[in-house]
């Protein structure tokens, strides 16, 4: 499924749509994809608040690169921006999340590459391209036709 948005208000309110579906099925792997400045972060702030999480708690990657939100179902935040071996993602504990019950959002996902192939299969992939300063082309991957009605 491919959306434009054309404000950041509607960049996060996409991710708002996929955190509510997410929020009732109870778990979910969401891997992102973009560029610096794609709006990767602003999406998961949409994502968060589905979950009750405020805007602000959302941090970046200069700040936090795994966070842990005691929501129902559990909201992990992973942002693999500074991580750049797959030997860190290990000694992390990123994959502890991922397993986990609950939602994972990963930041940065081309990160995992090399990563067991499984995580793959049920995730919701969201690639986000920088069209202009507010417009952004948000493909999103993985949900099947019956729940696309939620975005």
């Amino acid at each position: 499924m491919k959306i434009i948005t054309n404000s950041p208000s509607e960049t996060e309110g996409l991710g708002f749509k996929l955190g509510r579906f997410l929020k009732a099925k109870g778990k979910g792997i969401v891997l992102l994809y973009g560029d610096l400045g794609a709006g990767k972060t602003v999406f998961v702030k949409g994502l968060a608040s589905a979950f009750g999480i405020a805007e602000r708690d959302i941090g970046s990657a200069s700040l936090v690169i795994a966070a842990e939100y005691e929501t129902s179902p559990p909201f992990y935040h992973i942002d693999l921006y500074r991580v750049e071996r797959e030997e860190d993602i290990e000694a992390l504990g990123i994959w502890e999340y991922i397993d986990s019950e609950g939602v994972a959002v990963v930041e940065w996902a081309e990160r995992l590459a090399g990563s067991p192939a499984e995580i793959y299969e049920d995730a919701i992939k969201v690639k986000i391209n920088y069209c202009n300063e507010n417009s952004r082309e948000i493909i999103i991957e993985g949900i099947n036709e019956k729940d696309r009605h939620y975005m």
